[in-house]
């Protein structure tokens, strides 16, 4: 009963910090820096990488894209910056899926090193403010709506799966995710985003449908890389900042992986609609 009080506790002081500072554009980035440099953190140790170079890689992008697609929005260049990065994080992306299924172990090296900490989890919360600031507008409720999509699919899993569970996803990494669990996180996830489409008024469903799929699947894949690199180090969680949780890596996980995907599908909505 104790363990569960200090996870509700913590879990909640978590979703207050992030919704509180839905309000303000400046509070969200603040939020996110935050979250970065501490998430950022945590995988450095997961990986012993005992440098400081990939914070300042992380302070310069992250201060870099705030300032060049957020205050200097016409600004020559930026949005070629932003098709660069993306491309570039989606491709590393993709090589630590195709790792998950060709390798026992996800081959980390110097150079490696500062490639995955740069486009796997610094630019997943570039994506995070991008998503927040679509079309140069601030729209938290789209990046609000992408972490409740998260919450529930993450919740749907890990109930489904817990109660009727029968088949493993991933043994080799995850042996308590199910593939009814994770059959059952989509589906309440898609049921979720018709609720997220109406009362947050920023999409059509149809929209937030596809969303919801990006960040079932994609989200899963993001948590399983993290559970394998985790197992690499031979620890539990990334860290212990989240008494009853772990790390804060651990609850960012899905919403890391999945935001590129989820800022490149809003690119191809604005371009078709």
């Amino acid at each position: 009963m104790k363990e569960f009080s200090i996870r509700a506790i913590s879990g909640t002081i978590y979703v207050l910090l992030l919704i509180g500072s839905l309000y303000m554009q400046n509070a969200l980035t603040a939020l996110l820096a935050l979250f970065g440099i501490l998430s950022l953190a945590e995988f450095s140790n997961l990986i012993k990488l005992k440098s400081f170079a990939q914070y300042v890689i992380f302070i310069l992008l992250f201060g870099g894209f705030w300032y060049l697609c957020l205050w200097n929005k016409n600004t020559t260049g930026s949005d070629e910056a932003i098709q660069i990065l993306l491309v570039t994080t989606i491709f590393v992306n993709l090589i630590l899926i195709k790792d998950l299924f060709t390798t026992k172990r996800i081959p980390i090296f110097d150079s490696k090193s500062f490639i995955v900490t740069t486009f796997y989890l610094t630019s997943g919360f570039i994506f995070m403010l991008l998503i927040a600031n679509y079309k140069n507008t601030f729209t938290p409720l789209l990046l609000l709506g992408s972490f409740i999509l998260i919450w529930v699919n993450d919740s749907a899993a890990y109930l489904v799966g817990k109660n009727f569970g029968k088949q493993k996803l991933f043994p080799s990494i995850s042996p308590k995710k199910t593939v009814e669990g994770f059959l059952g996180g989509l589906f309440f996830a898609c049921i979720a985003s018709h609720f997220i489409a109406k009362y947050t008024e920023t999409l059509g469903f149809t929209s937030w449908l596809i969303m919801a799929i990006i960040v079932s699947v994609l989200g899963t894949f993001g948590d399983l890389i993290e559970s394998k690199f985790k197992r690499q180090a031979g620890v539990k969680d990334s860290g212990v900042i989240m008494p009853g949780h772990g790390g804060l890596l651990d609850r960012l996980d899905s919403i890391i992986f999945a935001s590129p995907f989820i800022y490149l599908f809003l690119r191809i909505l604005s371009y078709v609609s």
